[in-house]
């Protein structure tokens, strides 16, 4: 009798499921009182509110195993100061394709990634002259050759490195060296007047004697008097000046007809003291603008048409100042761990700079990214002659001034754009935040987790960390 009664009940429930499953097929509107009366007989058994129970803690537990290993393998990674998505990479990575830096405080990783060439280039000076106690940090990200990259590197930073020397002497009450050296020599120094400077172990003393006969009176006022006004701006600042449409020829230097601009004057390193302190931001001003025009010069000769960007860091005690001509860029991490932009990227397709562009007979156009003239993807860099012929292209740096000691930062980051193509200034800092233990304070790392994003371009990432809520950073060198 039982079980006959168990064979009815099994028929029914099998009808009733058959029935359900018809309804459902045939699209027939179903009966919800009846479908709820099966829900709750099913969910109210003791061993379904079991299962769920622990299907529930199961999700939750394996969620938090996620989290936690991450952190965990984190710690073993850091640990072991490395990744193994990066050890794998760099693994099958030439060497010759990296160039690194590692110093008391700083580090830079470089890489050349997917380019056929490297033309990124950086300079890590942590103390200038071993004994000024100020420290200078730069990113040069090239283009189009590696020209201008390393006329940077080498003449401009050259020229910049001996001008805060000067200028830091002076306030402790030494006399400048190029100062010395033109009291005792004044009429050699008068006769020097080449215009044209090359790359070379001598491209400072060319380019500081190129100025003097044509400038001997401005620097001579300068000098004694301390009459530091700076003579009206040339005329490569005249937008108006330059007015003939843009042609294919024009943008190959061929145009005869084109004024030529003059040199910006260079001036002596008292003329940055304002106030018993060192007036950085027009010191770096000036000496981008300078190098520029010797770079174009010397570019027209060759008819090279490179470019760079420029990235300059200058850590004056709790003084940071930043110059940027380009799209590198820097941030800073707080003591907060907020990520705080050092510079701000100069694209064509921004309002100031895409006005500047068209008041100068140019245009904007969309070519994969916004581009100059469809040609250039930053509107802001040295060298780039062609661009430069009508001011399309300006080198003017823009300048950010930074108390650390109102921020209290961590570290700060500076990289070229081969980075910031896969890396928001967020992300970058959260990054590096948990891997200042590494060798390289986690630019290694950065530098491999961005190509591996698939980041097309040359990858440099520089990193400074301030320990122990110090500012001033130790040893000296550069690369």
């Amino acid at each position: 009798m039982d079980d006959e009664l168990e064979d009815r009940v099994l028929y029914q429930t099998y009808a009733t499921y058959m029935k359900f499953l018809s309804k459902i097929a045939l699209g027939v509107p179903l009966n919800f009182t009846y479908m709820l009366r099966i829900l709750r007989l099913y969910l109210t058994k003791p061993e379904v509110i079991i299962c769920g129970l622990l299907f529930i803690v199961l999700i939750v537990y394996l969620h938090a195993v996620e989290v936690w290993g991450k952190d965990f393998v984190g710690r073993i990674q850091k640990t072991l100061g490395y990744s193994a998505k990066a050890t794998k990479l760099l693994a099958s990575y030439p060497d010759a394709l990296i160039t690194e830096q590692l110093h008391q405080a700083s580090a830079c990783f470089a890489i050349q990634g997917r380019r056929p060439g490297m033309e990124d280039r950086f300079i890590i000076n942590e103390n200038i002259n071993k004994g000024t106690g100020i420290a200078v940090f730069a990113v040069f990200d090239g283009h189009a050759g590696d020209l201008a990259a390393n006329y940077a590197k080498d003449a401009l930073m050259k020229s910049v490195l001996a001008k805060i020397v000067d200028a830091h002497g002076i306030l402790n009450g030494k006399e400048p060296e190029n100062v010395a050296e033109k009291k005792s020599k004044p009429e050699e120094m008068d006769e020097s007047n080449k215009e044209n400077v090359a790359v070379d172990k001598n491209a400072l003393s060319q380019r500081r004697s190129s100025f003097r006969k044509s400038y001997s009176s401005f620097t001579e006022d300068c000098i004694q008097k301390g009459n530091c006004k700076k003579a009206p701006e040339p005329d490569i600042y005249n937008l108006n000046a330059l007015c003939r449409p843009l042609t294919k020829e024009s943008l190959l230097g061929q145009n005869s007809n084109s004024q030529k601009a003059e040199r910006p004057p260079i001036l002596d390193a008292k003329c940055y003291i304002e106030g018993g302190k060192i007036n950085y931001g027009k010191l770096l001003t000036d000496e981008v603008l300078v190098a520029d025009y010797d770079l174009l010069q010397l570019a027209k000769k060759s008819r090279n048409v490179s470019g760079t960007t420029a990235l300059i860091a200058v850590l004056d005690g709790t003084k940071l100042v930043v110059a940027n001509v380009g799209d590198s860029r820097g941030v800073m991490c707080d003591a907060k761990g907020n990520a705080i932009p050092l510079s701000f990227d100069h694209k064509p397709q921004q309002v100031r700079e895409k006005k500047r562009i068209e008041e100068a007979g140019g245009f904007v156009a969309f070519n994969g990214v916004w581009r100059v003239a469809g040609i250039l993807a930053t509107s802001r860099a040295m060298g780039d002659y062609p661009l430069k012929d009508k001011n399309l292209v300006i080198a003017e740096p823009d300048i950010l001034t930074f108390n650390l000691a109102d921020h209290k930062p961590m570290f700060i980051i500076l990289a070229s754009d081969g980075l910031w193509d896969t890396f928001s200034n967020e992300e970058a800092v959260s990054f590096i935040k948990k891997r200042l233990d590494e060798p390289y304070f986690g630019a290694k790392s950065l530098t491999m987790q961005s190509y591996y994003r698939g980041s097309v371009d040359n990858i440099s990432v520089l990193v400074v960390v301030f320990k122990n809520g110090t500012f001033r950073v130790g040893s000296s060198a550069s690369d």
